[in-house]
């Protein structure tokens, strides 16, 4: 059997705290090393315990702003080998936009209604863990509806299918994973994504994680056609 996830939990509910901490624990694939309350004592706990992944409240004390961000921007800058969810009421790109503005590995993004789904928390603490990125597909869906209201989206240009292929991307699946899905053969899933990155404009650079730009790119865009945020 696999060693337990070591994760270090972050929110400032009692009540949603110890209730996240017992659904992660009774899986037997989590080990909650510390349950904190607080941006600060995350910080203090993370350097104390180096876990494997952290899953924060995006707002927390002392400001209740967008403290759980800056605690994973920090957490990553100095512990690169740790994943970091991020929890949100907010299905708001904006905030996916900051957590993933110096890049999107061992980033994950989920609606906080989620706290009750532990297969989606497990699979973002393994996924981030291992250096990947999520996205919360509920989130995607919603940001796909509004970008396809937009005709000068790139994101008009897209098939249904291939907004299909593009929420099963978000959420980490590979390409078996999102053929098995939609009863599609790789191949098929292969030229599905190799139209849905042309169409979106993305880079070739191999270095850049393409899956989770693809999901990006319309965020950013809705982002930038609204202005700057204050």
């Amino acid at each position: 059997m696999a060693k337990p996830l070591r994760v270090v939990l972050a929110e400032d509910s009692y009540l949603i705290r110890e209730g996240t901490r017992r659904l992660l624990e009774s899986s037997g694939e989590v080990d909650v090393v510390a349950a904190v309350g607080s941006a600060e004592e995350l910080l203090d706990a993370v350097e104390r315990l180096r876990p494997d992944a952290v899953m924060t409240d995006i707002r927390m004390p002392p400001g209740h702003g967008t403290e759980g961000i800056e605690a994973a921007h920090e957490i990553r800058r100095q512990y690169p080998e740790i994943g970091v969810v991020v929890l949100s009421q907010h299905a708001d790109e904006g905030y996916v936009l900051e957590l993933l503005r110096d890049g999107t590995d061992g980033y994950g993004y989920l609606l906080k209604e989620r706290v009750g789904d532990r297969s989606e928390l497990l699979r973002a603490l393994r996924e981030t863990s291992r250096g990947g990125s999520v996205i919360d597909s509920l989130l995607v869906e919603a940001l796909v509806g509004r970008r396809r209201a937009e005709a000068r989206s790139p994101l008009a240009e897209l098939t249904a299918r291939e907004l299909d292929v593009l929420r099963l991307m978000a959420e980490g699946r590979s390409n078996a994973g999102i053929a098995e899905e939609l009863s599609l053969s790789e191949s098929s899933i292969e030229k599905h994504i190799s139209v849905i990155f042309s169409k979106l404009g993305l880079s070739e650079e191999p270095q850049l994680h393409r899956r989770v730009a693809a999901v990006v790119t319309f965020l950013r865009e809705r982002h930038d056609g609204r202005g700057a945020r204050s």
